[in-house]
């Protein structure tokens, strides 16, 4: 696998910070691979000022310059009104995975353009391949547990071309130490758990306060009878059991979201479903996903699962996989390579499974063994 360890001397490069230890620290390995660096934050909105002060903390302990790119526009067409309207369609979207190609990647790009850098980075954890045809690819990372090329496998081509991820190698315990030998004064700040434009992480406060009106609806039993209204579909998620607000006397589960708003719950095992359909493909070179036998996340912190991909945005599980959420996405996965991706559109095939469906072994590409 090819990675971006060895570079001429003084090639310069652009790399995204947030003030967090993550991408801090990877200023200083690109540092220490001789490249000249230089800095961006960007104000997606106005919840970032707080990263806006922590990068240029960061970037003056570091020695470098950093520039402060405005996103605000496009980060609310491209994923704040679409993360509003999804959810208001009782939908579960990733806006991270919208941002990355359309905002947070493309303005870096632009602007190391501008700056005659010949290359980005960030603080991601995953790695690019470039394979034999040429072709550059996100790859997972040395470390399992912080793996985040779920997040990238929308970049295009002309990006990944540029793209640097220094902390591909290293384990989230190794840079917390690398950032405390530094100094860096955020060696030991908390990993962000929200989605960074809602840092409370009351998302339909957020939604309703920008006027939007979430859909109304019934809980439905299992067995179809009427347990009541809802308090409105941005609430919910497919797979959630936790504050439901209904007494049923046993555990149930979001199953689904329906269009006229109504919430068909499940109980425990009848949330497995065994095919998806999937739309807005997305791959490294732009072209079709090609039909055949893949490894697939279905959120950000699945286990990969065993699927065959139709060619034509159908996917099926030999084993049933839990609670596919519409909004969410899809990536396939071969030899730790991202292949490809889209967003769930559709969850199909229900399952009834009284145990938990067995979790498929997640190999690390070049180790023998198992997670």
């Amino acid at each position: 696998m090819n990675g971006f360890n060895t570079f001429e001397k003084q090639d310069k490069v652009l790399i995204g910070m947030s003030g967090g230890v993550d991408s801090s620290v990877a200023v200083h390995i690109l540092q220490e691979q001789g490249f000249a660096v230089q800095g961006a934050v960007i104000r997606f909105s106005p919840a970032h000022e707080g990263a806006v002060a922590a990068a240029r903390e960061s970037a003056e302990a570091l020695h470098i310059p950093l520039h402060v790119l405005d996103a605000e526009q496009a980060f609310e067409t491209h994923v704040v009104q679409p993360f509003c309207e999804s959810y208001c369609a009782g939908r579960t979207p990733n806006p991270c995975i919208m941002c990355n190609p359309l905002v947070k990647f493309r303005l870096l790009a632009d602007k190391a353009d501008e700056l005659g850098c010949a290359y980005i980075a960030s603080g991601h954890y995953a790695r690019i391949d470039v394979g034999a045809d040429g072709i550059h690819r996100v790859a997972v990372p040395a470390s399992a547990a912080r793996d985040q090329s779920y997040m990238l496998y929308r970049l295009p081509q002309d990006i990944l071309r540029k793209l640097v991820l220094p902390l591909g190698e290293f384990e989230k315990d190794t840079i917390r130490e690398m950032a405390r030998d530094l100094h860096l004064a955020c060696a030991d700040a908390p990993d962000s758990m929200e989605i960074c434009f809602i840092p409370d992480g009351d998302y339909s406060a957020f939604i309703r306060a920008r006027g939007f009106t979430p859909k109304s609806g019934r809980f439905l039993a299992p067995d179809g009878s009427d347990l009541g209204p809802h308090a409105g579909v941005d609430h919910y998620t497919v797979g959630q059991r936790k504050g439901l607000g209904i007494a049923a006397g046993r555990p149930l589960f979001v199953k689904a979201i329906l269009p006229d708003g109504n919430i068909q719950l499940a109980e425990t095992g009848q949330e497995y479903n065994t095919q998806i359909r999937l739309t807005r493909m997305a791959t490294p070179d732009g072209g079709p996903l090609a039909a055949g036998d893949y490894l697939v996340k279905i959120r950000s912190a699945a286990r990969p699962a065993p699927c065959r991909y139709d060619g034509c945005g159908y996917v099926t599980f030999p084993q049933p996989v839990r609670a596919p959420a519409p909004g969410q996405s899809a990536v396939f996965y071969k030899d730790g390579l991202v292949c490809g991706g889209g967003v769930i559109d559709e969850a199909l095939c229900n399952r009834h499974i009284i145990k938990t469906a067995p979790r498929s072994k997640w190999r690390e590409p070049g180790s023998g063994a198992a997670d």
